[in-house]
């Protein structure tokens, strides 16, 4: 299934690139590189970095700034396989666990900025305790 998406969109589906896209798909939280290294440790991070930049550039997955200072990345909506998808949502950043995550189901606002304006990306992040760890 996942060579199919893969092929859809227009990304050569080679093992490494299935294998990243299944955890991606799976994952519930946001993932860095390291994270990624971690878990495929036989494929290198050039590897990676350039799989993970070629399904950011596909639009598969996003880049999160969490204010941590290392670049997090989720798989974006996943009825979303149109390069002129929406996907914007918050983040939300658990300040104990330090996992960042997405709340697909709350939409940031449309912000009307001043004529001549023009957006291009809105961020926002939502810092706080996740559940498991508001449970724990």
């Amino acid at each position: 299934m996942s060579a199919i998406v893969l092929k859809k969109i227009g990304i050569r589906p080679t093992t490494n690139r299935i294998l990243v896209y299944n955890y991606l798909s799976t994952e519930k939280k946001a993932v860095s590189l390291s994270d990624l290294e971690s878990c495929f440790a036989s494929m290198d991070r050039a590897t990676l970095y350039r799989t993970i930049k070629i399904f950011e550039e596909a639009q598969l997955v996003h880049q999160i700034d969490d204010g941590s200072g290392i670049p997090k990345y989720a798989r974006c909506n996943q009825n979303a396989v149109a390069p002129s998808h929406d996907d914007t949502h918050l983040h939300f950043h658990c300040l104990k666990c330090k996992k960042t995550s997405c709340l697909t189901n709350c939409q940031i606002p449309k912000i009307q900025v001043p004529n001549h304006y023009q957006v291009s990306e809105v961020t926002m992040m939502i810092k706080g305790t996740c559940d498991e760890c508001s449970r724990a």
